[in-house]
């Protein structure tokens, strides 16, 4: 009874307690300032940004019919754009054409989508930038990813690696590092620390990986089985690259 005039309080108090520990807990230091001094807004922007999309990691949803006759796919995204030329026809089929390692067909659908009021679609650019370093385009890759650089999600977005590693492959070194290093965090990003411990080694500096590997194979075995299952593969090349080290 004595607390029942007090639960929104309490329960504030509990909400930054949990998020503070799990921000610590995976090198998230820099939210702390936000969940103290915003007690619910913080907490909730904490939750939904760090905790919700680690705990939704899945195994991604497969299209049968696109593994069985991918063309069959393609072939009907292609009749629904010539159909009907939207935006949205347009970034289906240029993504079926990524998923067919069709680079160049679906560069040019995206850089011919990004008009008008989709002129900084964050999902084409980020597209953009993986399509043009896989074509060797690096510069290319560099210069569009100014564009959603300072965009919250970009720094766990699978093209943020793809722009790290078009640093390294147009000879900027010391801000690709830099960049791969904004990838790291206790219990996350494994396979951009993978490819940070493979840059490393290509980069002639094997004790520096050899920490990199041997603290992602230490946390692997204190992940969730769902956490342990994202992990696994890129834990897995990390044990390849430790046994080439020694």
């Amino acid at each position: 009874m004595f607390f029942s005039g007090h639960y929104p309080y309490y329960l504030t108090i509990a909400l930054q307690i949990i998020c503070v520990i799990h921000c610590i807990k995976r090198g998230r230091q820099g939210w702390i300032w936000l969940i103290v001094f915003l007690p619910v807004v913080g907490s909730l922007v904490y939750i939904f940004m760090e905790i919700l999309p680690s705990s939704r990691m899945r195994a991604p949803r497969i299209d049968v019919g696109a593994v069985v006759n991918p063309g069959g796919k393609i072939k009907k995204l292609e009749e629904n754009l010539r159909f009907t030329d939207t935006f949205n026809n347009r970034v289906l089929l240029a993504d079926a054409y990524m998923q067919a390692s069709q680079i160049d067909k679906a560069i040019e659908l995206y850089e011919s989508s990004l008009t008008g009021a989709f002129a900084e679609n964050e999902h084409v650019i980020a597209q953009l930038i993986i399509a043009y370093y896989q074509s060797g385009r690096y510069a290319d890759a560099i210069k569009i990813a100014s564009k959603i650089y300072k965009q919250p999600q970009f720094i766990r977005s699978q093209a943020h690696l793809f722009y790290a590693m078009s640093l390294e492959s147009a000879g900027q070194i010391d801000k690709a590092e830099a960049e791969f290093k904004a990838m790291q965090g206790r219990y996350s990003y494994y396979e951009q620390r993978y490819h940070y411990g493979v840059f490393l080694r290509r980069n002639g500096r094997d004790a520096d990986a050899e920490k990199v590997f041997t603290t992602m194979l230490e946390e692997e075995a204190h992940l969730s089985a769902i956490e342990r299952k994202g992990a696994r593969p890129w834990c897995t090349k990390a044990r390849t690259e430790l046994k080439a080290i020694s």
